[in-house]
């Protein structure tokens, strides 16, 4: 486990907190540009060592500032892991990695009692802290280990607690798991449960990089050292940056959107699209909505606006759906995967629908 020693740079530190007075107009749009300045500085952080994949860092910032926890997934050698651990040096957070394999227990990963000797030479039974117990946890291919050691991760990525021995121990604020995983075609992986799924906020698809990326990669780390990254935020500014980003509005209209978007992944239903029965096995969940809501108001924030837009909605829906919507079988008979579904689902969804009965 490990927390930056460096101090947040001094124009950072004496900012005042992102939420404070934010009722004043004036006050209000001053802290979310500092917030947005201060997002922009993460961002440049983060691409000083990964190069290109703008999109996936927007992605997990889009996560981190909504409180909630990513899973990338994409073939080995796209920068993954080096994206989770330069996120870890810009943040002064402690910072635990778990290498996932097959062998991986539980115990590997919450901690274990163990027996000790205490006073009077009393044997007592201790708790010893697994590297569960940080800030930001890189699960590193979370889908190498089995069903049973992923489930060790299910209560504190939902309740950001722990419990062992019939004792509950909370886990320190902010907690963010960034988990990568393999495509699940490849030799030696498990599907992570539904449950499991559905708890992170965002999957984020990793694409191949392209030809000027590949470039600069290969100049970058090939011909000098990894250059290093500065901590931007602390613990207290991420949360700060959280609770703003909760004050971001959404409009009704736009929030009905939402409900409908998700009603339309559900064959059968009132609102189910044309091509549900055929296309969608399983339909999102409500969590599913919070998901997107969540990140379109942080989008909407580091756009500069101070509400939610439908163009908001359809940027983050892929990332927020791709893994609570399971294709049918037909559609994979017919090359579609999640996102192809997605896709036609918002393309065919009417941004207007009827009104609500009272």
């Amino acid at each position: 486990m490990t927390v930056a020693n460096a101090q947040l740079p001094a124009d950072i530190a004496r900012l005042p907190a992102f939420d404070a007075g934010i009722e004043d107009e004036a006050v209000a749009r001053e802290r979310c540009a500092a917030f947005r300045a201060v997002a922009e500085r993460l961002r440049a952080a983060v691409g000083k060592r990964l190069v290109g994949q703008q999109g996936v860092v927007d992605q997990t910032l889009w996560a981190l500032f909504a409180g909630g926890h990513v899973l990338l997934e994409g073939v080995p050698g796209l920068g993954k892991t080096l994206l989770v651990r330069t996120l870890g040096d810009a943040l002064h957070l402690e910072f635990s990695r778990i290498q996932f394999t097959p062998d991986l227990m539980p115990a590997d990963i919450v901690g274990t009692q163990i027996l000790m000797e205490g006073e009077g030479g009393r044997r007592v039974m201790q708790f010893r802290p697994g590297p569960i117990f940080t800030q930001v946890l890189l699960a590193d291919e979370v889908n190498r280990a089995s069903p049973k050691s992923q489930s060790a991760l299910l209560e504190a990525m939902q309740e950001r607690s722990v419990t062992v021995g019939g004792e509950t121990h909370r886990l320190r604020a902010p907690f963010l798991v960034l988990a990568t995983q393999n495509p699940i075609e490849q030799e030696g992986t498990y599907p992570l449960p539904e449950a499991q799924l559905d708890r992170f906020l965002l999957k984020i698809a990793v694409p191949q990089v392209e030809r000027a990326d590949l470039q600069e990669i290969l100049r970058r780390t090939t011909t000098a050292a990894e250059p290093p990254v500065t901590p931007i935020l602390d613990a207290e500014r991420i949360l700060q940056a959280q609770r703003l980003a909760r004050r971001i509005v959404i409009a009704e209209p736009v929030q009905d959107y939402v409900i409908r978007l998700i009603l339309a992944t559900h064959p059968g239903g009132e609102f189910a699209d044309p091509n549900a029965a055929r296309e969608i096995a399983v339909g999102a969940s409500p969590r599913a909505a919070q998901s997107i809501v969540t990140a379109a108001k942080v989008r909407a924030l580091l756009d500069g606006r101070f509400h939610v837009s439908i163009g908001d909605v359809h940027a983050v829906a892929p990332a927020a759906l791709r893994h609570r919507v399971a294709p049918s079988f037909e559609a994979e008979a017919d090359g579609m995967d999640s996102d192809r579904v997605i896709a036609g689902i918002l393309e065919r969804l009417p941004r207007n629908g009827p009104e609500v009965a009272a």
